[in-house]
């Protein structure tokens, strides 16, 4: 979702009751666009300091609260060192929202060098690229608003609609005419309604096109009672009714400043859950997603973006790996399809050497120079057709016949443990593609790269080859920061292990796991091995729910996590085996239990476990 302004109007009243009155202690500028502000607040407000985050950032401009620290760099850039002149100290005596555009400002009172009392309001506009962090002060004669400076100089070069600099009149520029939804009236809104409709747009692009801070996904959650395929100007009564109604329900709840903040999340096509979307309140619209309530909203905003940005960059770092994978997972596929092509290709050995004992056996009937002989099959009764080298004997071709047999039958002894082994590296290789789906850490991608080069898929860096102390003193340094195994817990409080990756695998199956813990995974499919703890006590003691959890945990992280159900198989971790000198993730078991899984963990916890 699009930072639109009800998204803002929903912060702006979430920061007028928190640092609302609170002072400015300091400034860092932590990028180029970026701020950090310390505020304390009144002790009437709760005591204590928060922090405000302001990114101007064209590709993703944000305001929030957080408690977390920023690096700065050493020296302070200009713009800071202004803010700092005139805020260090300043008051927050407002903070408003200009109708429901993308606009934040905060009016800040404050002394100058001569003790006299003044005020500058520090402006944060959240528009995409031309997004921008300005501060500015009203002349107090004039009533004209003057930019002071701001974070990114705009020139008329660079914008012939607005100038961005020190001395320049503010204002919010009008490019589009669009209304405030917020002072709409039902006359208003059908005329409106109306001359849209003249251009042909649908409900959703009548709003936003016709009305300030409305974006793509709020507008079809108030359009969502009207047919998309019409014209605006088409809808009939109880569609112009409905929407007017929604348009209506969305305002109030923005005036009342009634929100309930909530993240909505999706499944990709590899089956992994990312965030999809946000919203300050719940949307009819998206009811069929998962849904997660995040209060309060600058809580949620570092929700999302931690983890919108966490799942693109480990996808960015992994593109080396998975396209790596997925080459040598087609190579071996396509050898493993020819030796099984030269495998059906042995059972003709039986023919070769039958033909060789029917020569044998009628070298006195076959002329010299025969290219083909007839002879009855003594097995069978039949006549069988004999193809002949004209240029040997009888008992050459019959040689020749036998030597065939006899490669084809090396042939086949060779191919069954080419093809074992194909089958294992294909069956391998789909383990870890399905295990670099599951990564959600660069730590979790360097035990995948280590089992690569370990099965020799890839090669060892040549300088860890040739240094292996200083690279035993680095792992030592890391060991605090290595990936573990995922943790969850049961409904009934049993704790859970889940492997992300085949070293993972080992861990939780042969370190974690005591023998009489249960073991789960899915049947057949690549995925992971889930661990559940049963403190000591017997199968038959354990919960029923127990069971259907840790199985639903094997299901959704594994292969099968976009089926309704997937088999899983579970046992005692004792009547688990892995055989000596096997690759990582890799165990057999003879007796085991099965149950039908849903991938669904929703009612599991999480624990922490990096």
């Amino acid at each position: 979702m699009a930072f639109d302004g009800i998204t803002a109007a929903a912060l702006t009243a979430e920061l007028s009751s928190e640092i609302k009155d609170g002072r400015i202690a300091k400034i860092a500028q932590t990028q180029k666009d970026e701020l950090l502000i310390t505020i304390r607040r009144d002790r009437d407000a709760g005591a204590g300091q928060t922090k405000l985050y302001l990114s101007a950032n064209p590709s993703l401009p944000l305001c929030y609260l957080t408690d977390e620290n920023i690096a700065s760099p050493q020296n302070a850039p200009a713009f800071c060192m202004l803010l700092r002149k005139y805020l260090t100290g300043g008051r927050i005596t407002g903070i408003t929202q200009p109708s429901l555009e993308r606009v934040i400002r905060f009016d800040i009172e404050h002394r100058n060098e001569m003790g006299d009392l003044c005020t500058h309001t520090l402006i944060i506009e959240l528009m995409g690229k031309h997004s921008n962090i300005i501060l500015t002060e009203t002349d107090r004669e004039s009533g004209q608003e003057t930019v002071v400076d701001a974070i990114r100089h705009v020139s008329s070069m660079m914008s012939s609609v607005r100038e961005v600099l020190p001395g320049r009149i503010y204002f919010i520029p009008e490019t589009r005419s669009k209304s405030d939804p917020l002072s709409e009236t039902a006359e208003g809104f059908a005329r409106r309604m109306q001359e849209e409709g003249l251009k042909n747009r649908d409900a959703r692009g009548f709003l936003m096109n016709a009305y300030q801070g409305i974006s793509g996904i709020s507008a079809s959650e108030i359009a969502k009672d009207t047919d998309e395929r019409k014209c605006v100007c088409e809808l009939d009564i109880p569609e112009r009714d409905a929407l007017w109604d929604n348009f209506c329900s969305v305002m109030d709840r923005i005036r009342k400043a009634d929100y309930d903040p909530v993240v909505y999340y999706s499944t990709n096509a590899a089956g992994v859950t990312e965030p999809a979307e946000y919203s300050p309140f719940p949307f009819d619209t998206l009811r069929d997603m998962e849904v997660k309530r995040i209060s309060p909203l600058s809580a949620l905003l570092r929700e999302y973006y931690r983890e919108k940005n966490l799942v693109s960059r480990i996808r960015q770092r992994s593109a080396d790996l998975r396209h790596l994978t997925a080459t040598l997972l087609e190579r071996c596929v396509h050898k493993y399809d020819l030796q099984k092509k030269q495998m059906e290709d042995t059972k003709k050995r039986e023919k070769d050497k039958l033909y060789g004992e029917l020569i044998l056996a009628n070298t006195w009937q076959i002329p010299a120079g025969a290219s083909e002989f007839e002879a009855d099959n003594y097995y069978t009764g039949e006549k069988v057709l004999i193809k002949l080298d004209p240029e040997l004997t009888p008992s050459e071709n019959a040689v020749r016949y036998y030597d065939r047999y006899a490669k084809r039958k090396r042939t086949e002894e060779a191919l069954e443990k080419f093809l074992e082994e194909g089958l294992q590296q294909i069956e391998e290789l789909k383990g870890i593609q399905t295990s670099l789906e599951f990564a959600q850490s660069d730590s979790d991608l360097s035990q995948i790269r280590l089992e690569l080069e370990e099965q020799g898929y890839l090669k060892k860096n040549t300088q860890q080859a040739k240094g292996e102390k200083r690279q035993g003193r680095k792992a030592a340094k890391q060991k605090d920061t290595v990936s573990r195994p995922l943790h969850y817990i049961s409904s009934d409080g049993y704790d859970l292990y889940v492997g992300k990756n085949n070293i993972q695998n080992d861990e939780v199956s042969f370190r974690l796991a005591g023998g009489g813990d249960l073991w789960f995974h899915a049947n057949d499919i690549p995925g992971s091995h889930v661990i559940a703890k049963t403190a000591g006590r017997k199968m038959e003691e354990l919960p029923d729910r127990l069971f259907e959890e840790a199985a639903s945990l094997a299901a959704y992280y594994s292969a099968g996590r976009n089926q309704s159900k997937v088999e899983i198989d579970y046992l005692e971790r004792r009547n688990l085996k892995k055989p000596q000198g096997a690759k990582p993730g890799f165990v057999i078991y003879h007796t085991n239990y099965s149950i039908l899984a849903r991938p669904d963990i929703s009612a599991l916890q999480k624990a922490d476990t990096e």
